[in-house]
């Protein structure tokens, strides 16, 4: 059986590690002296606090899981070593033109985990980055958009 790889830029990957660091560093052992205290202000059956507390410990544990589990299996990539001949490809970062309404986006391609539209960087699997991924500066990319088919020139691809 194949072992799924998750694509990351060097930053999401390095994002990732610090937030499994301050997941088992810091929040952890929040959450277990939050239960203590909890438990020491007497019955379990009615305190608030106590189930609260434990359904946090419960969201921070499988955080946990969940980040080791992607930590082992990321394919890192570094898009200031690409040597795509000018292509998209994950990690690029594109300026394209809607040609529909002129207007002119950056995005950056980064892993699911990284998506983070206000700061410019979208998803592989969101629909513009699979519409974009292959294409070269000059070129039209058609994306499926929900009021229908869209078309988007590259302008620039750059590798930083």
């Amino acid at each position: 059986m194949a072992v799924n790889q998750f694509p990351v830029t060097v930053l999401g990957a390095e994002l990732l590690k610090e937030e499994l660091q301050r997941l088992r560093a810091v929040d952890r052992p929040n959450i277990i002296q939050a239960i203590a205290e909890a438990r020491a202000q007497g019955d379990l059956s009615e305190n608030a606090e106590y189930e609260a507390a434990k359904e946090r410990q419960s969201f921070i544990e499988g955080r946990i899981s969940e980040l080791e589990a992607k930590l082992s299996n990321l394919q890192i990539i570094d898009p200031t070593t690409l040597n795509a001949d000018g292509r998209v490809v994950f990690g690029a970062t594109v300026r394209f033109e809607d040609l529909d309404s002129g207007d002119s986006k950056i995005y950056q391609i980064v892993g699911e985990d990284e998506a983070d539209i206000k700061n410019g960087k979208i998803s592989v699997s969101s629909p513009i980055a699979r519409g974009l991924i292959g294409k070269s500066e000059g070129e039209v990319a058609e994306v499926q958009s929900p009021g229908g088919i869209k078309e988007y020139e590259i302008i620039e691809v750059q590798y930083i």
